[in-house]
């Protein structure tokens, strides 16, 4: 497995918030990523919740993507296992990543993730941890 570390983006690809947000904003789309959540888990240490961990699976279909958004006090891990994505932070350029490479967004950064091929899906491995969980998991900043 390569990996791949980035200066600025600190990558991260679509959101799973689907506990705390009853229906995301790109969910109601045709071109919007598909979100498998597959664990939700506390981790403890000495007997104390230190974060919470979520872990999905998203499949971009070719052409989709997640708008402008961010994940207020929760960093993400981007692991990309099939075709190629694109990830942009905002401020910064955008960075592709292949099946095979890997990346973190920093919380609170604004960034989106595409598939721009016209005929090949793509699909992540997304891992979002956060020690607090007063605020929503995804906010849309724009479409």
């Amino acid at each position: 497995m390569k990996m791949i570390r980035r200066e600025m983006l600190y990558l991260a690809g679509a959101a799973a918030a689907l506990p705390y947000m009853p229906t995301i904003a790109w969910a109601q789309t045709q071109t919007a990523p598909k979100l498998t959540q597959i664990l939700r888990k506390d981790l403890e240490s000495q007997g104390e919740t230190v974060q919470e961990t979520i872990v999905s699976v998203v499949d971009f279909a070719p052409g989709t993507a997640a708008p402008w958004h961010k994940h207020p006090g929760a960093q993400e891990l981007l692991h990309v296992f099939e075709g190629s994505l694109v990830v942009e932070v905002e401020g910064a350029a955008a960075t592709r990543l292949n099946a095979g490479e890997a990346g973190i967004i920093a919380a609170d950064l604004v960034h989106l993730a595409r598939n721009e091929s016209t005929s090949a899906s793509v699909k992540a491995l997304v891992v979002h941890s956060r020690a607090a969980r007063d605020k929503p998991l995804i906010v849309v900043v724009r479409n």
